[in-house]
Parts: structure tokens; sequence; C-alpha cells
């Protein structure tokens, strides 16, 4: 019940009141409608922004990563002007001379495809162990079904002093990254063999545990050098430098004129192996042959 003394309101002013209480609240709602506009544009002008930059950071990698590479350059510390890196027992490397190469010496393709194919300097040496020679690339598939097939029972070879095994890394593959995977792992490969040849074998074998698959960008430059400081070996500014990219070029295009077609393409004192017999027998085949 209203108190006896309340001045009634009348039926206008009430009316009044109900209409200003109504514009009050459309006023607020107006403003909160405004300050969500605002805060969902500024969100999308930040997320436009995020998303520039993230697009021009791929961009700037990208063609950092497809840039030209000279047609000369130098030989790895511990590398060979075939492109290869020979490992010796306990992961020890063979020590090289230092050398340069240039594509416009890269010996001639010729008119045919030999048949047998001869690899430059596959054969062992006199009074060295058998030699084997493996042409790999980083991103191919049965490459590293070729080295969880094998790598232990060479590894077993070279330790015990039968075996020398040189890798041969190539840039076969770049088709199949949208970065030039395969040159820029191989370059990698070569700035450990330069910069902490110790650990050569053991990043060869961490390359084909992280191998990437075929069709995308593949493994980063960051990448590629943070798996090296994993384990050891600094090759910032050898992979930021792309010192030994023209190396690769060199040695890829070497591989395509004496006959390589593909990889892994493997050979044993000088033979070639087809692949369809163990790889293992092969080998002791040449050891024994040997004496």
């Amino acid at each position: 019940m209203s108190p006896a003394n309340e001045v009634r309101k009348s039926k206008a002013e009430r009316t009044a009141e109900a209409r200003e209480k109504a514009r009050q609240i459309r006023e607020a709602q107006l403003k909160k409608d405004k300050r969500n506009k605002l805060l969902i544009g500024w969100g999308i002008v930040a997320a436009v922004v995020a998303i520039l930059v993230v697009v021009g950071l791929v961009v700037t990698s990208s063609i950092k990563q497809n840039t030209p590479v000279a047609d000369q350059g130098p030989v790895p510390a511990n590398g060979n002007a075939n492109g290869g890196v020979t490992l010796l027992a306990d992961a020890a490397i063979k020590s090289t001379e230092s050398a340069t190469v240039d594509m416009a010496n890269v010996p001639a393709k010729p008119d045919a495809q030999p048949n047998p194919v001869v690899a430059p300097g596959a054969e062992a040496e006199a009074g060295q162990p058998v030699k084997v020679v493996a042409y790999i690339d980083f991103i191919c598939p049965v490459c590293k079904r070729f080295e969880t097939t094998y790598n232990e029972a060479l590894k077993g070879l070279r330790n015990e002093g039968k075996i020398s095994l040189e890798y041969r890394p190539l840039g076969f593959l770049d088709r199949q990254s949208t970065t030039n995977y395969s040159s820029r792992a191989a370059n990698a490969a070569a700035c450990v063999a330069d910069k902490a040849p110790e650990k050569y074998a053991e990043y060869i074998d961490v390359l084909f545990a992280n191998q990437p698959a075929e069709g995308g960008a593949g493994l980063s430059d960051d990448k590629l050098k943070s798996l090296a400081s994993d384990i050891g070996a600094d090759i910032n500014s050898c992979v930021d430098d792309k010192t030994f990219r023209p190396y690769v070029k060199y040695s890829t295009q070497l591989a395509s004129n004496i006959g390589i077609t593909g990889t892994p393409t493997i050979f044993v004192d000088g033979k070639q192996w087809d692949g369809s017999s163990d790889l293992n027998a092969e080998i002791q085949a040449a050891i024994t042959a040997k004496g």
C-alpha cells in the first residue's frame, strides 16, 4: 500500500518516465554495440597484420632458400671433388686436400647412357679396405629404407676396418620440395663434414630420422642448423652462407653426367649393386676376394 502522503503520478508522467528509461536503455545498447564493433574491427586488423607478417616471413624464407646458386665454390674439408665424404672406423673421416669446383669443368655427359656406370673414385685404392660408395638424397624414401636396412651392418664393417663408406649426397629431388630441400640438406651435411667431421655419421642418421615428406617444403634451414646443434655441431654461418651449395650443384650434375639416374645408387669397389641381391653378401664377396 502506498503511503498516504505520496503524490500519485499522472499517466502522462508515467509514460514520459517509461520513454526516458527506454531511451537510456537504447543508448546504452548502442554504445555497447559500437564498442563491440570497434573491438571486432581491431581484432580483424590485428589478425590481418599477423597473417601478413607470417606470409612475409614465409616468402622471405622461400626467396632466401631458392636464390640462385653460384657455379664455383669450395669443396668441404674432408670431402672430395666427386661429391663424397668417406667414413672410416669409429665415425672417423678420411681427410682430403682443399679443393674447389667449377660447373664449367664438369665432365660432359656422353651421347649414350654408359653401361655399366663407372663412378669416379669408387674403387678402393691398393691395400685399402673394400670401398662402398652410396649416392643418396636426403628426401628420398628409398634411401631412408636403404639406411634402415643396411646402416648397422655397414657401421659394423667400418668399425672392423673391412670397408670404408663414402656418402655422395645429391640434389636430384629438389623438385620434390618447394625449397630445394635435397640440395639444402646436402649442403648442411657438407657443413658438418667441414666444421665437425666427427659428427658427420651421426648427422647423416639424424637427417634420415627426420626425413620430411616429398612434396612439401622440407625442413627449414633453421631446423637443419638446430639438428646439427643438438649433436654438438655449429653449422649456422655455413648454412646461412650456402657455403657448399655450389659443391652440391657440381656433384649433382657430375652424378647425372656419369649415368646416375636415381638414388640410392650403390657401388662396391667400383661395381654397381643392382639391388636384386643382398648388399651384405655382395660386400662380403668383395672382402673375401681381397683376401
